[in-house]
């Protein structure tokens, strides 16, 4: 008995000491990072050709591991959470509570962008600069897709096709259906077996995770060097003026102002939040993808913010597809800019109209690099706008982009917080989820 005593002990001193060294490993783990960052911005200015090379070679190879594990990670995610919380009303809860306020933030964004736009009037560009931005538009990327269309290609007709072609909505689809149909069958070995190795499956995705998070210093130095170098080069610029600062100037306000209140108002300190997603922001801002920053983004809710597993891995893969708060400012702005210039008459209706058109579009968008730049394209294709402004939008496109994903990532991290928050002590822990 006194032996029992002595084991629980030691066990529970092991523990909180676990506890007490976590916060300190995290600090430190930031630090880290955000040396890494400093780092590669000054040696991507140095402009050293072979050492800029090597930054472009080490950025790529991590963005194809991000992309590699992501698909995976979503779909694995999805089932498994599904698999227990499919049967009762947990899931519901869940779900009711994410979509809330996925829809409150993206509508705030794009609010905040016709606000904005209003205020700054952005005035028409020469005739001659839109001729020229016709040749720009990489039409070899794009095909205007109806909405039947684009609802028809989100639809699998096989199982590898989606995971093959990158398609998160079709691999969230294949996930949902999976998840629901293991939580609703009879509850038999079979069952269990596979089950079995499909959380296997997830437990090897997490410890490549892992591993990718223990050498990501070395990505972020990469990507901070070649966009420096990028930028030293001239590469990006911001040549449009009012409409850059309409666009980056709401993501700003959304970011430091609109997502901080919201996150006050609900009971949770913005900066500590922020803090302890920053290695998720980092990344989401130079891979230009929320579906690849995805195993990023559980890693840092579930072990930095301790969110319940179960609504992590039910929140984050869903918020990746359909909470895209930049990508319907950019949408609502970019749409009304290039109907402006081609002479449409901009009432307010029309406006606000356009605004729920933008939240309604990115929702359904797909969570990866220039997706909002050919999602506006095939809208402003569709209703006969010219679209030679798209192609001069497209030199400042990439710095849009990386914000944008930074800023969706970021409210991302905000639903998932909140969710996990306002349903604290109401969801079963007798089945959740290992942690990463």
């Amino acid at each position: 008995m006194a032996e029992n005593k002595k084991q629980n002990s030691v066990k529970e001193t092991a523990q909180n000491a676990m506890r007490e060294n976590k916060p300190k490993a995290q600090g430190r783990q930031f630090v880290l990072w955000f040396g890494a960052l400093i780092l590669g911005g000054i040696l991507g200015w140095m402009g050293i050709h072979w050492l800029n090379e090597l930054f472009n070679f080490v950025a790529t190879v991590f963005t194809r591991l991000f992309q590699f594990i992501a698909i995976p990670t979503i779909a694995l995610a999805v089932i498994t959470t599904l698999a227990a919380l499919g049967n009762n009303k947990e899931t519901g809860r869940i779900f009711c509570h994410a979509v809330f306020y996925t829809l409150l933030t993206t509508i705030c964004a794009a609010a905040i962008g016709l606000c904005l736009y209003l205020w700054i009037s952005p005035s028409n560009l020469p005739m001659d600069l839109l001729a020229s931005g016709q040749s720009a538009v990489p039409m070899d990327n794009f095909k205007s897709l109806s909405y039947y269309d684009h609802i028809l290609s989100v639809i699998p007709n096989n199982v590898l096709q989606p995971f093959v072609s990158g398609n998160v909505l079709s691999v969230m689809l294949i996930a949902a259906a999976v998840g629901l149909a293991l939580a609703f069958m009879p509850r038999t070995k079979a069952r269990e077996q596979l089950l079995g190795v499909i959380q296997g499956l997830q437990e090897l995705a997490f410890t490549l995770i892992r591993a990718l998070l223990f050498i990501l210093p070395v990505g972020i130095v990469a990507f901070a060097g070649q966009l420096s170098a990028q930028i030293e080069a001239g590469v990006i610029v911001g040549a449009l003026g009012k409409y850059t600062l309409v666009v980056l100037g709401g993501n700003a306000i959304q970011i430091f102002i609109i997502l901080p209140l919201i996150l006050l108002l609900r009971g949770l300190n913005p900066f500590v939040v922020f803090r302890k997603m920053a290695p998720a922001l980092a990344v989401a801002l130079f891979t230009k993808s929320s579906a690849g920053t995805l195993p990023v983004t559980l890693a840092c809710s579930e072990e930095n913010l301790k969110v319940n597993p179960k609504v992590s891995r039910f929140v984050l893969p869903i918020c990746t597809t359909i909470n895209m708060n930049g990508c319907a400012a950019f949408i609502l702005v970019t749409s009304l800019f290039v109907m402006q210039n081609a002479g449409f008459e901009l009432s307010l209706g029309t406006m606000i109209t356009w605004l729920f058109i933008a939240v309604i579009a990115a929702v359904g968008n797909a969570g990866v690099p220039m997706g909002c730049y050919f999602l506006t394209l095939s809208l402003m294709s569709s209703i006969g706008a010219p679209i030679g402004l798209m192609g001069v939008i497209l030199p400042i496109y990439t710095i849009i982009d990386m914000i944008e994903t930074a800023e969706n990532v970021w409210s991302d991290s905000a639903v998932c917080a909140m969710t996990d928050h306002d349903l604290k002590g109401q969801l079963d822990d007798s089945d959740v989820p290992s942690t990463l």
